[in-house]
């Protein structure tokens, strides 16, 4: 499937901000299962400083500094992607989750090395033993690694609920699991804490999800939103995607931006300015599907 993906953000200042300087993660990665036809950044007020660099992660970050004053930044990325299908392995035959958090610690090959960072605790997604209590239920003793993932993936889908005004980011794990709400990030945040807790690497993924409008009605536009899910590591496999939010295995209509730890290594925007006093935002986001042929 072929998409075109428009996201703008918009910040609008009180007084004005005499400096800023920001990083965005909003251009979309090649991937296996992705290929990157085209994608552009738009900044206004034009910056007086502005560049592109590959983060610790392989993420596409760009940097950029507004010298002028400004009441108003509007940063659009225009991407257009194609994504195909994925090959998903039988989940049964995957091998038990004890067998792959034992090679994860004791083999020394370029895939189990670099994923040992994503075992590790990260700024939000701490050790929260809450979490590991909640993922014994899925990773039973000598379970295929992916069977296991899967009940995980849809008992946080059937057992919590999403709430948009229950959380923000700084939402501790324990909280979102006390509640049993929460948004996509801290579902795929609560996945991590889960997996990570038994010795699993997992990562983090944020991206968008194509959002399809019920019979007979139109697509509103700028009503998509940026999404987040999840990847767990098989050795020999690779990376498997998980949305807990959605109960699903992605597959064409989930399109990956970055991907880190959590979701500071990924955040869509941000920065600091000096001045601007009471500010809002706005962000609009639309995910359309390109006719084949065109």
């Amino acid at each position: 499937m072929r998409f075109r993906i428009n996201h703008v953000t918009r910040y609008l200042y009180e007084d004005p901000v005499s400096l800023c300087h920001n990083l965005a993660h909003l251009e979309p990665r090649d991937l296996p299962h992705q290929k990157v036809i085209s994608t552009r950044l738009r900044v206004d007020p034009c910056p007086a400083v502005s560049s592109e660099h590959r983060d610790f992660f392989g993420n596409r970050v760009n940097y950029f500094c507004i010298q002028q004053a400004h009441k108003s930044l509007n940063v659009g990325v225009a991407s257009e992607v194609e994504v195909l299908a994925r090959d998903i392995p039988d989940f049964s035959a995957s091998p038990p989750w004890e067998e792959v958090v034992s090679r994860l610690c004791s083999e020394n090959g370029e895939e189990i090395v670099d994923a040992r960072v994503f075992t590790l605790r990260s700024p939000y997604v701490p050790r929260e033993p809450a979490a590991l209590d909640y993922a014994r239920a899925s990773f039973t003793p000598g379970r295929p690694i992916l069977e296991a993932a899967t009940d995980l993936m849809e008992r946080i889908y059937r057992e919590f609920e999403f709430d948009p005004n229950f959380t923000t980011v700084a939402t501790p794990i324990a909280e979102v699991l006390e509640h049993r709400k929460g948004v996509c990030q801290d579902f795929a945040h609560l996945g991590l804490a889960c997996l990570r807790g038994l010795g699993l690497a997992a990562r983090y993924v944020s991206g968008y999800l194509e959002t399809l409008p019920p019979p007979g009605q139109p697509k509103l536009q700028g009503a998509d939103a940026s999404h987040a899910w999840l990847a767990v590591l098989v050795p020999d496999i690779g990376w498997i995607d998980f949305d807990p939010t959605n109960g699903q295995v992605p597959h064409e209509q989930h399109i990956t931006t970055a991907f880190g730890r959590d979701f500071q290594d990924v955040t869509p925007l941000r920065g600091v300015f000096y001045g601007g006093g009471e500010h809002q935002l706005e962000v609009e986001v639309d995910v359309d599907r390109v006719p084949m042929g065109t």
